[in-house]
């Protein structure tokens, strides 16, 4: 078929095909086709379906069409168009229309509504690749991140365009025309390359990094803002002492020129002071002078080498002096002085602010639970015979120091005026009677006892300590012990006291751990003095001790250990043959029992305090416990007439207001003996 048979053939099409729509589109496309291998077009309210059929036929482009094409387009060609411009014109009046032409993987180019075409398979974009044809692209980002890429990308992407960060490669998926990816793809690589050069890193080696910023930006304190805003910045790198420059190239140049003047080595060393807001400062003070001698010592055996390499002694003296820092500590300002190089006092305080932190606190709470029982039962007959012919025979159980044979002997000696108080018959039932038959005196002393013991103790201890700091409460008496006794040369004697503490110890030092846990070094300590037993030489204490190391986590109960201790004890005195008699053996024996039951343990809490807010809240807790404790004994016993009431904590609102009023301070109303605040007094 010859060219311009084609050339006729697409004018006639364009004329009927379209819809024979009128004379004059029928002559201007029979014009078009008589004048060569251009094109005229000229449609008016031609169907989208007909021009479709007419594009495929001229390109031989096979064309699926959605059901949802469809609608009337006017072109007006002022001038021939080429044949190979048919086809990218067409994609123009598609996406005049609101539909787009998405090629895919088989060569068929679907056309379908411009939003729907993500939803198709798209084509990756290609060096030929008509401008509104539909394609996809995956864009690798060198630089930058690829969310923040598509923030800044959202608003040049259509409606029916599609783009999205591929976070674990750092890549752009892109879905929308050839044209507008063409152009997102030179805005990035410009974006991405323009991100390496925007800042510049300039290390100081004299100057302090952030003097030399705020001096710097206090240049340009004085220009408006929006000028300021879009000027160069500086940021301080206080790790490195060096100076982060970002922005325009020519503008970082000026900067970079004052930057270095600034970077200049001083005459003379200089003097800092540091008020210190939590560490002490003899402690920091000890510390850095660690550090400094450390740095003096490399920096004196630097000297004695290059000494030896020609260099005079002398010289090298100077610069040691000169590299010599000197650090004091000033307790009543708590603030520690810093004498030196500057380099050397940059990098000493930067150690101080490192050091000077807010530590946090641990509350420990401990509670220590014993539960005791003790029985005790005691029977048995003891016997005296004798005569002044015959002597004496006695059968004595002297288990408790009240044997027949010692209450004997106090009685005589009571009698005989030798002591003041008679015997102690020990504790129980005791019954005695002497008897005669004939010459012979018969002597008979029965003991019974039964005894029970019972206690339930608690104890809370609670204490408050800094961050590895050791810790102690003691709740108890201070009780006089024996431990020596010397005799002078008049016969007097004189006992050695010594005082000990009785009662509750509690010793504690934490270390808090990374992650919330608490280490913590633990002794505890529970002793109380012990009834008085016969034949003790000095006051008997009860003591139960337990030393540890453990690790727990914030806020949570753990049990360090414990005591379940049963005993049981029998003991039986009797006279050989005669005690094992049934029924008469009763009064030949002495039996002793004993039980003894005990369960004791001990758990414990810590809290991390980190700030005053959560020490407040603690405090709130503890004191309102112990002031509704108050009020509800006063309610209990009644009110006492005591004049000012009985001694209650003031209300927690209250107490936060103190002093009080001028008035009520004049009048003498002490703050401890208020029990309610001023707003309830008139109850």
């Amino acid at each position: 078929m010859s060219m311009q048979f084609r050339k006729q053939r697409l004018a006639l099409a364009l004329a009927l095909g379209l819809g024979a729509l009128s004379g004059p589109l029928a002559a201007q496309t029979a014009g078009a086709a008589a004048d060569g291998e251009d094109l005229v077009l000229n449609l008016r309210d031609a169907d989208i379906n007909g021009l479709i059929e007419i594009v495929s036929q001229e390109t031989g482009i096979n064309f699926i069409v959605d059901p949802r094409v469809r609608g009337e387009v006017n072109v007006v060609s002022g001038q021939p168009i080429r044949r190979d411009e048919l086809y990218d014109i067409f994609l123009s009046v598609l996406k005049s229309q609101g539909f787009a032409a998405v090629r895919g993987s088989d060569g068929l180019v679907r056309i379908v509504p411009e939003v729907q075409a993500k939803e198709n398979e798209v084509a990756v974009l290609g060096d030929d690749t008509p401008g509104d044809e539909y394609i996809t692209e995956v864009l690798t980002v060198n630089n930058m991140d690829a969310g923040q890429l598509v923030r800044i990308l959202r608003p040049l992407v259509p409606k029916g365009g599609h783009l999205a960060a591929a976070a674990q490669s750092n890549s752009l998926v892109i879905a929308d025309t050839a044209a507008n990816v063409r152009r997102i793809k030179a805005l990035i690589s410009r974006i991405d390359r323009e991100s390496m050069e925007d800042f510049e890193v300039l290390p100081l080696q004299h100057a302090s990094a952030l003097d030399v910023v705020r001096i710097v930006q206090g240049l340009d304190s004085n220009a408006p803002a929006e000028e300021f805003a879009r000027g160069p910045k500086l940021i301080a790198d206080e790790r490195t002492n060096s100076v982060i420059l970002r922005g325009d190239p020519e503008a970082r140049a000026g900067l970079r020129t004052v930057v270095r003047q600034l970077d200049v080595a001083g005459n003379q060393g200089n003097t800092q002071v540091h008020y210190l807001r939590y560490a002490k400062a003899e402690e920091v003070a000890e510390v850095l002078r660690g550090i400094a001698e450390g740095r003096e010592r490399n920096n004196s055996s630097g000297s004695v080498g290059n000494s030896s390499m020609g260099s005079s002694s002398s010289a090298g003296t100077n610069l040691a002096e000169q590299n010599r820092v000197r650090i004091e500590a000033h307790e009543s300002t708590n603030s520690v002085v810093i004498y030196g190089p500057a380099e050397l006092s940059r990098e000493l305080s930067s150690i101080i602010r490192q050091l000077d932190i807010r530590r946090a606190q641990v509350l420990v709470e401990a509670v220590i639970a014993e539960v005791s029982y003790d029985r005790a039962k005691e029977l048995g007959v003891q016997w005296g015979i004798g005569s002044e012919d015959s002597g004496v025979g006695i059968i004595n159980f002297n288990r408790n120091g009240n044997g027949i044979i010692d209450i004997a002997a106090g009685v005589n000696a009571f009698l005989d005026g030798d002591v003041s108080t008679p015997p102690s018959l020990g504790s129980g039932m005791s019954l005695g009677g002497i008897g005669s038959i004939g010459s012979t005196q018969i002597a008979l002393l029965v003991n019974a006892l039964q005894g029970d013991t019972a206690s339930n103790i608690l104890s809370t201890p609670s204490l408050l300590t800094l961050d590895n700091e050791e810790a102690e409460i003691v709740v108890g008496q201070n009780v006089p012990f024996i431990v020596g006794r010397s005799v002078e040369d008049s016969g007097q004697a004189f006992d050695t006291i010594q005082r000990e503490d009785v009662g509750i110890t509690l010793k504690i030092r934490p270390q808090i751990n990374e992650g919330d846990a608490v280490r913590l070094e633990i002794a505890q300590e529970v002793s109380q003095i012990a009834p008085g037993v016969s034949g003790a030489a000095d006051i008997i204490t009860n003591k139960r001790s337990l030393t540890t190391h453990v690790m727990v986590d914030d806020n949570q109960m753990i049990v360090l250990g414990g005591l379940i201790d049963d005993q049981m004890v029998e003991t039986t005195d009797k006279v050989p043959v005669l005690g094992d008699v049934p029924g008469l053996g009763r009064l030949f024996r002495y039996d002793t029992a004993s039980l003894q039951k005990r369960n004791l343990m001990v758990f414990l809490r810590p809290v991390i305090v980190r700030d005053s807010a959560v020490a407040q809240s603690l405090t709130h807790s503890k004191y309102s416990y112990i002031r509704d404790q108050q009020v509800a004994e006063q309610n209990r016993r009644g009110r006492l007439d005591v004049g000012d009431g009985v001694p209650i904590l003031p209300d927690w609102n209250y107490l936060l207001t103190l002093p009080p009023p001028f008035e009520n301070a004049m009048q003498g109303t002490p703050p401890a003996t208020i029990s309610a605040p001023p707003a309830a007094s008139g109850d």
